[in-house]
């Protein structure tokens, strides 16, 4: 039901859609249009909008092979608004990092992971606009996978501070609830994410800020090939200085 994040404070869903690459003939399917799925879409509590319903592709890949699904020019890729994939290996991660066009990298949160987290594709994913997603519905479930959760979240964290120092972090915290029971409202799942080794900055910006920045990369990769980013450039401190004329320069130089 759509009423349950509602009730929660949330104004936006995701129906995450999970192709695990590892069984046989396993194709991109067409995504089913909120429309057919709910008749009326319930409105947001204080406004008048409705929900807003997204469709997301989750790949679970556990073979480079299985890598050639997403490189493919499918159409029915372009029609859903998030890509995420579930790496099994480091070299996945390695791949998913620097190469695949994705929104989202997922994190295992339900054992402990085979690999180390390496820093540079971790920096990579970080310069191209990829975001770490990270789940708390497990950690809710059982404890052997709350501490799995705690402990490879704050692995992640370890590597992306020494890049995201400086700025926001590049981590988005999701729910990934199969029922109304395990959803918690967004200070809830902020305060969560401190345990995980975020920052107060950080926490708040992986149930807000990022994940409106995932949406909008997810629309420039269906949209466009690349995001041309502007910086204002500051101004050294000789050019803040009221130039001198050529003619009186000359002067007080001879």
């Amino acid at each position: 039901t759509l009423r349950s994040p509602l009730a929660v404070g949330y104004s936006a869903v995701a129906l995450n859609h999970v192709v695990d690459c590892k069984e046989k003939k396993q194709e991109i399917v067409k995504p089913v249009p909120p429309s057919e799925l709910f008749p009326s879409l319930p409105v947001v509590q204080g406004t008048s909008k409705q929900i807003k319903v997204l469709n997301r592709l989750t790949l679970v890949v556990s073979d480079p092979s299985h890598c050639n699904l997403l490189r493919s020019t499918s159409t029915n890729i372009r029609l859903y608004d998030i890509i995420a994939v579930f790496p099994k290996t480091e070299k996945l991660f390695h791949i998913a990092c620097t190469t695949l066009d994705v929104d989202l990298v997922c994190i295992n949160v339900t054992e402990k992971l085979p690999f180390y987290f390496r820093r540079p594709p971790v920096n990579v994913a970080i310069d191209r606009g990829i975001y770490f997603e990270l789940i708390y519905a497990p950690a809710i479930k059982d404890s052997t996978m709350r501490r799995y959760t705690i402990s490879n979240a704050i692995s992640l964290m370890q590597i992306c501070k020494g890049k995201v120092s400086s700025r926001r972090g590049n981590q988005v915290v999701n729910s990934n609830a199969s029922g109304p029971l395990e959803l918690r409202g967004p200070y809830d799942v902020a305060n969560l994410a401190l345990l995980f080794g975020m920052s107060e900055r950080d926490a708040k910006a992986a149930v807000s800020t990022n994940c409106r920045a995932t949406l909008l990369h997810g629309e420039t990769r269906k949209s466009a090939c690349g995001v041309v980013y502007t910086v204002k450039k500051p101004r050294k401190v000789e050019e803040e200085e009221t130039t001198v004329p050529a003619c009186k320069k000359a002067k007080t130089q001879a």
